[in-house]
């Protein structure tokens, strides 16, 4: 009875691994899928605003466990999710903490995603050579997460400048500005909102192009490449002596 290979036995590893970071970037695409549908549908308020903050701690927190960081970057890095996720706990209990900060402490927590995310996909497709169905995933999350980065940005903008962050009386609600950011990431231009000083002008121009040089290049050439997970029948067998 022939033992299995070495490389064999690399292989079934590599598949463990990435079930297990699958599983991780599926979870972290249903929270920020989860935070947008938050945003979107659910009326304003400090249960609102907490539901968001902790769905996107913990999208960052699956990021940062997906990608293989070394442990210093992670801990810093989730140590500051924490704090931020706490922060907000304590805005909604005593609400010491203005909309406007609490728009730019979301800014700041999902920015740390999309880092991690690209991380891990390059990390993952120098290790096993080919593209697997969870980098499809995770680039669609650090896509989404892009998404909602700039709509608290421009919630932040609006709240902590002196003029209204939208032209003809519009209010940057959490709703309106992650229409604005989606539909300005994504290039499709409805019109019916739009940016009123030249700040926000310039960082929907940066949005958009980020948006289309994202999917014609990464996505399409991550979709492009993909291949299924070989089955134990196609691993490679020992050589017999």
């Amino acid at each position: 009875m022939t033992e299995p290979s070495a490389e064999a036995l690399s292989g079934s590893r590599a598949d463990v691994l990435g079930s297990e970071a699958m599983g991780r970037y599926g979870l972290l695409l249903a929270c920020a899928l989860a935070s947008l549908f938050v945003q979107g549908v659910a009326s304003p308020s400090e249960l609102q605003q907490l539901v968001v903050t902790a769905l996107g701690g913990a999208a960052v927190l699956l990021a940062l466990h997906a990608a293989p960081l070394p442990p210093r970057v992670v801990a810093v890095a989730a140590t500051l999710a924490l704090v931020l996720l706490a922060l907000s706990v304590v805005r909604a209990a005593f609400g010491v903490i203005g909309d406007g900060v609490a728009g730019a402490m979301n800014a700041a927590l999902v920015a740390i995603g999309p880092p991690a995310i690209a991380y891990g996909v390059v990390h993952d497709l120098r290790r096993t050579g080919h593209v697997r169905l969870q980098s499809v995933m995770a680039v669609l999350a650090l896509y989404v997460l892009v998404g909602m980065l700039f709509a608290f940005v421009y919630r932040a903008i609006d709240l902590l400048g002196d003029e209204p962050f939208f032209a003809g009386g519009e209010q940057a609600t959490a709703a309106h500005c992650l229409y604005f950011s989606f539909a300005t990431l994504t290039t499709v231009g409805y019109g019916d909102f739009v940016a009123r000083a030249d700040l926000g002008h310039t960082l929907a121009v940066f949005e958009a192009l980020i948006g289309q040089i994202y999917l014609v290049t990464v996505v399409s050439l991550i979709v492009t490449n993909l291949r299924r997970p070989s089955s134990p029948a196609a691993a490679p067998s020992a050589r017999r002596p």
